[in-house]
């Protein structure tokens, strides 16, 4: 979901072109990485510490919102810093930190990755160390010209789990977290001012309340913030009757320090109370001068005659103020030391991490290979506390299930079900399995209407199409079993078959549109949805999404036996073609009347969403033959999609800023490279996936296309440079691309092992063969994944364009 990006470059700024940024960032420690070469006569051997090659700066800048601070995988606590342009209600970036804008307000608590909203979510409570005398209200320095430290990028250094800097100031912050808690060393100039400032109330997208309270005795601070609104303050969804403009979550934590308070104070507004122990007040979600000067907070300060430095150990909760504290003590106990819970988080992600090897591939794509997997497996969050309890999306307590390992939310879903889930599914299905448990249960608690989008477990409405639907089914395909199936499945059946009371609702429209399924039974008497009457976002792409929803819900429904609910959506996999205008040869935007919406031209967005028709044209993953009849056979079908990837004098088109071509940086065309193999012409799927590797992705600040959207840039990444990547929702069958690494061990989490090897890297596959025998397809079957095996390329520097050719080779659509 890609909200921030500007809609302006679909509306067809050609020549806008993105650069990979190659800017040096300081790395997690040196690593050598096995080379190629190293394998001839013997194995190349693998990585071994996959940490090593993670740098979370890549996708700081050029749009990528991801931010290098301290998380473990599938955190609760994201440390991160929050950097200001000048204004506390501008970061620079949707998540806080960008990494061309060097001054710091605060280490916030909670962050979403890459999440294309600006501002996006979370961000709670920034805690900044600041050298001076705390003199006048924090909040009321809404220019963020006092409260605040530039800094050095070679000061800064970050590994997963772990996030140090020296301010300017010369304060310095050392943190380290794990799952619900974190640790940190402050450090100050001796004999300076020493305080540390907690913003309780300056959450990204502001508050409704925030409030503290100090106990310089018991050398504790505690509070929480009422927040919420993802998405809440967007241009078309940021009025007083978006539905989304409502609190959904408050977080609390608690603080507790190794050593007395040598003052304390807190501001409320322009207030500020010196000796003040207590304060409350929120922000509102209002920008620029409507919310300055608005909130509340206090600091704590220290006294740096004889011992400048500051130990903090916090934990957090969306539950309660004691469920914080229970979450710290358990995890980081008064013996802790950023050291050791740094040591234990590094070692957790080294097992997240090790679960998929490589060997044989240059230090850059090994290091870009490891950074994207860490940035797919950010999330789902652990939303839960250790004794089972979770904010659920009713806004009420519950307790995890017995046998559930952990509750998790935040689901972006239109971006994550086309690369991001199929990773999880692969890597951890018992993750898997309780995220699919948990939407299951949101749901449940949201009058069984399955949201788009998640944030923690509360719905947002961002985004359209039914996503639920092609995640659960593809994690069924893949295995996945630890959840209630078949109730997942009738109530996702529900959803797609009975209008619910919002579907008739404008509601949030475009963009946050509150029904789901809208006006579905118009749609399903029309079998499209009406641009005109749909009460969606656009209906030509909220057709392409509930088509290939549909679709996999009837492979869920194959699978499980039940017969009729497969003849049931099996044919609604096709309304795809009731959109498709073939005097155009494009997908376009139909009324209720049969008429299609006059106007239109290949690089229209009118009913599309956050993408283009020659874009979406393409998204008909479960019927490529189908899609190539359309356009008159696969020969002109290819013809079509070789110019999508090149311009008209046959240059490459793959960086985006063109609405004729392909757009790395979001999702709805992200599997388009892939569909060569389904038109008989693998070769061209291998260069291009191969071009875009190299161009559109790389290390660096700069090394993502766009927003990273939970993962799901990443997850792309991974999969093209493995050189497989998913058919279609619903499904588990592989297509093959080539791969940059010589030899790539995955090792499931249910006991799985997935091998691939190849000769070299070179982009062209000249031959494959899986589990010894030759291979013609270019695809993998669906038992690859659920029973393992290897797949050895061939690879050469020229494309062999007899194999996977035969009409008998290309994957099947159905």
């Amino acid at each position: 979901m890609s909200v921030s990006r500007s809609r302006a470059v679909l509306a067809g700024a050609a020549g806008a072109l993105l650069v990979v940024t190659l800017t040096p960032v300081p790395s997690a420690g040196a690593a050598s990485v096995p080379s190629a070469g190293a394998g001839r006569g013997r194995e190349v051997p693998l990585v071994e510490d996959p940490v090593a090659y993670v740098d979370p700066f890549i996708g700081t800048t050029r749009g990528g919102n991801a931010w290098p601070g301290a998380t473990r995988p599938f955190g609760m606590i994201a440390w991160s810093p929050t950097s200001t342009n000048g204004d506390q209600t501008s970061t620079g970036a949707a998540n806080g930190y960008e990494y061309n804008v060097t001054k710091v307000r605060g280490f916030s608590l909670t962050h979403v990755n890459g999440a294309g909203c600006n501002p996006g979510a979370a961000g709670d409570v920034p805690i900044m160390p600041y050298v001076g005398e705390v003199d006048s209200s924090p909040t009321a320095d809404s220019k963020d010209a006092k409260y605040v430290s530039t800094f050095s990028h070679a000061n800064e250094s970050a590994s997963p789990g772990r996030y140090s800097v020296t301010l300017d100031s010369g304060a310095r912050t050392d943190l380290a977290v794990s799952m619900r808690a974190g640790i940190s060393d402050f450090s100050f100039p001796a004999g300076s001012a020493a305080n540390l400032l907690f913003r309780t109330s300056n959450s990204l997208n502001g508050s409704e309340d925030a409030e503290i309270s100090i106990d310089a005795s018991a050398r504790t601070v505690n509070g929480s913030v009422l927040t919420g609104g993802f998405c809440g303050r967007r241009g078309n969804g940021g009025g007083a009757g978006n539905p989304n403009r409502r609190s959904y979550y408050r977080l609390f934590f608690s603080a507790v320090f190794d050593r007395d308070f040598a003052r304390t104070g807190t501001w409320k507004d322009a207030t500020v109370t010196p000796g003040g122990t207590s304060a409350s007040g929120g922000e509102g979600y209002l920008t620029g001068a409507d919310r300055a000067g608005r909130g509340s907070g206090g600091w704590v300060g220290f006294d740096t005659g004889s011992d400048a430095d500051v130990r903090m150990r916090l934990g957090i909760s969306y539950v309660s103020l004691d469920g914080a504290v229970a979450n710290r003590e358990a995890e980081v106990p008064a013996t802790a030391t950023v050291d050791s819970v740094a040591a234990a988080t590094r070692a957790a992600w080294s097992t997240e991490l090790g679960r998929v090897r490589v060997g044989g591939g240059t230090e850059a794509r090994t290091k870009a290979f490891y950074t994207a997997v860490y940035h797919s497996l950010m999330q789902p969050q652990t939303m839960n506390d250790v004794d089972g309890r979770y904010l659920g999306a009713d806004l009420q307590i519950h307790s995890k299930r017995p046998g559930q390992q952990a509750v998790y939310g935040t689901f972006s879903g239109w971006d994550q079900y086309r690369a991001q889930i199929q990773l999880l599914a692969i890597l951890r299905p018992d993750v898997a399995g309780d995220m699919a448990q948990s939407m299951l249960d949101f749901a449940a608690q949201n009058r069984g209407i399955w949201d788009r989008w998640l944030h923690l477990g509360a719905p947002t409405h961002v985004m359209t199409g039914d996503p639920a639907a092609p995640t659960l089914a593809t994690y069924h395909a893949m295995g996945v079993r630890n959840f209630d199936v078949r109730g997942a499945l009738d109530s996702l059946v529900k959803q797609a078959t009975v209008q619910n009371p919002d579907a008739l609702s404008d509601a949030g429209c475009p963009g946050q549109c509150v029904g789901q399924r809208p006006t579905l039974n118009t749609y399903l008497a029309l079998k499209y949805a009406a641009n005109d009457i749909c009460h969606c976002w656009g209906g030509a792409a909220e057709t392409l999404e509930n088509s290939l929803a549909d679709f996999s819900l009837a492979m869920w429904a194959q699978r499980a036996g039940r017969g009729d609910l497969y003849r049931q959506f099996l044919p609604r996999g096709d309304y795809w073609r009731n959109t498709y205008n073939p005097a155009v040869g494009y997908q376009a935007a139909r009324r209720a009347d049969g008429s299609w919406q006059s106007g239109f031209s290949p690089s229209t967005d009118v009913g599309f969403a956050q993408g283009s028709s020659a874009t979406y044209t393409w998204m008909v993953p479960q019927d490529v033959s189908g899609l190539a009849a359309a356009m008159g056979g696969r020969e002109a079908a290819a013809a079509r999609l070789d110019g999508f990837f090149h311009d008209e004098n046959g240059n490459w088109a793959v960086l985006g800023g063109n609405a004729l071509r392909y757009d790395p940086t979001n999702e709805p065309g992200i599997h388009a490279p892939w569909l060569y193999n389904g038109l008989g012409q693998p070769w061209k799927t291998q260069e291009t996936v191969r071009q875009i590797v190299d161009t559109a992705y790389g290390t660096g600040p700069g090394g993502l296309p766009g927003n990273d959207d939970l993962g799901t840039m990443s997850a792309w990444y991974v999969f093209a440079a493995i050189g497989l990547f998913p058919q279609v929702p619903g499904r588990a069958e592989l297509l093959l691309g080539s791969p940059v690494f010589t030899r790539v061990v995955i090792d499931r989490g249910n006991g799985v092992r997935l091998t691939i090897r190849a000769n070299a890297t070179e982009p062209y596959v000249q031959s494959v063969k899986l589990n010894g025998a030759g291979l013609r397809k270019s695809w993998l079957p669906e038992s690859f994944v659920q029973r393992g095996g290897t797949v050895a390329f061939t690879v050469g520097a020229a494309p062999n364009r007899s194999w996977a050719t035969a009409d008998g080779d290309l994957p099947k659509d159905h």
